[in-house]
């Protein structure tokens, strides 16, 4: 396979650290970004295969920053990796506004700015044109999960953003989206990069943060497997614009598709009766 050059945003921990680790062991060349870039430390670095940046996705000055540093030193970006972000947990009354706003400016408006330039990078610098940008989702994108109401909504509204823009894109750009949607894996995610709501009294019969603290750790994906899939997508040549990854996403996934099967046509004669009446 011929090497490309990565973007990774959200590289300190997770998902993206072991993307990093996975493409520079496999000979491809990786910009991988953070909040504190300096921070980064990965095996068998070079100027001519790795580049460190610092990137706070909720910045268009930074973000205009990190790709200039980027094509300076390696050319083109063939992969955008948009693996920055994190986890807002609780019933939703007990979310105050700034919560809530902060996870759709990481989640989604981060991602929304850094897809903005991937797309100008792919289609008016790379020589060919091309690339592909990786959505990373969540199965919470496809599905609500009790106390990830506003997590959920912000996966839901990237998996909405990407497929209509995957419409508008011309063939020749040869640049290709995707949402790739992981179930639950051993990250920080539910560990110390979890954020928490103000306990309401009224729901007594939820205890989020008990729940994810006896989840953290549990999970069944494995980080490591997680980003060789991330990788593996980046190396297709027709990628899907959605795949989950890991088990239970997939079983998850596959039940929603039943339940709407079922649900949808219930109502088949309701959804049909509001067209206008042709004289």
């Amino acid at each position: 396979m011929p090497s490309q050059v990565f973007f990774v945003t959200g590289t300190s921990t997770g998902f993206g650290n072991e993307l990093v680790k996975k493409a520079l062991a496999q000979g491809d060349k990786v910009v991988a970004t953070a909040r504190n870039s300096s921070k980064l430390q990965f095996d068998n670095t070079t100027k001519d295969n790795y580049l460190a940046v610092d990137l706070d996705v909720t910045s268009q000055k930074s973000i205009d920053a990190a790709f200039d540093k980027a094509i300076k030193q390696f050319g083109r970006i063939d992969v955008v990796c948009n693996n920055a972000g994190y986890g807002l947990s609780g019933e939703f009354e007990s979310l105050s506004d700034k919560q809530i706003r902060t996870q759709m400016e990481v989640n989604f408006f981060g991602l929304l700015d850094v897809t903005r330039k991937a797309l100008e990078v792919m289609r008016d610098v790379n020589k060919p044109a091309g690339g592909k940008i990786q959505q990373i989702t969540s199965i919470g994108g496809q599905r609500g999960v009790p106390t990830f109401s506003v997590y959920c909504a912000s996966k839901w509204a990237v998996e909405g953003f990407t497929e209509a823009l995957s419409k508008e894109l011309k063939p020749e750009w040869n640049i290709k989206l995707t949402c790739i949607e992981p179930g639950g894996f051993r990250t920080d995610w539910a560990g110390r990069s979890m954020d928490f709501g103000e306990k309401k009294t009224a729901y007594d019969h939820i205890n989020a943060k008990k729940t994810m603290g006896e989840r953290h750790g549990t999970q069944v994906g494995d980080p490591v497997k997680g980003a060789r899939a991330f990788w593996d997508i980046a190396k297709m040549d027709d990628p899907p614009l959605r795949v989950v990854v890991g088990s239970d996403a997939y079983k998850a996934v596959m039940e929603k598709i039943e339940l709407y099967g079922k649900e949808y046509p219930k109502y088949k004669e309701l959804s049909n009766s509001t067209d206008v009446d042709e004289k």
